[in-house]
């Protein structure tokens, strides 16, 4: 069974649906090791909501952190320390996905960043959307990866905009496993639907 890790070039770029998707996709278990802030409709419960199939189960998270900011910040107004040693990813039999917070360098505590979360055998999915800025974030978390032995794939997310998904594909080589358009909303037939275009270009080997 494989480990995927879902992270986006910066926030609010549709990481949480991507999740949904390729939980879904493969009936996988989620967990978010991080949630800072929205206790009452945190992601994990997003995904929850999102997810049709039966066999996907999900994992509590390691840290809830009141305060929706950097974790590194939230830990401190909660008056606590982030470690790696603290967060142990859950025992499965199953694949799991795990959803980072924010983009790769969010720093966790002053040393370590949500890069430091990801294991070498993991399978990291980068959502990628559109806006004045995204060629660079992306291109700096693909290379930010492949500077640790990381090959990517990646998520378009949002409406299409051919000139920068191209340049994209053409400077880091990465494999697209498709793009989630905008949608006026998601529920569950949405992800399903989803869930079973994606699930052909997704690397379980």
């Amino acid at each position: 069974m494989s480990t995927y890790f879902i992270t986006g070039i910066g926030t609010d770029v549709g990481k949480t649906v991507a999740a949904a998707i390729i939980t879904e996709a493969l009936e996988a278990d989620y967990w978010k090791p991080i949630q800072a802030g929205d206790l009452d409709n945190c992601d994990t419960k997003k995904v929850q909501r999102l997810i049709s199939n039966t066999n996907s189960k999900f994992h509590a998270n390691s840290h809830a952190l009141q305060t929706p900011m950097s974790p590194h910040a939230a830990a401190d107004i909660d008056g606590i320390t982030i470690n790696l040693k603290t967060i142990q990813a859950p025992k499965t039999n199953n694949h799991l996905v795990i959803e980072g917070a924010g983009g790769l360098l969010v720093p966790i505590n002053s040393t370590q960043t949500i890069l430091d979360l990801i294991q070498p055998d993991y399978k990291v999915i980068v959502v990628s959307r559109h806006y004045l800025g995204s060629i660079n974030h992306t291109l700096l978390t693909l290379n930010t990866l492949k500077d640790k032995g990381i090959e990517a794939s990646v998520i378009f997310s949002g409406n299409e905009h051919k000139t920068t998904e191209d340049i994209i594909m053409t400077m880091s080589n990465a494999h697209v496993i498709g793009r989630i358009d905008e949608e006026p909303y998601f529920d569950k037939n949405v992800v399903k639907a989803y869930a079973e275009l994606f699930k052909k270009d997704i690397n379980t080997n």
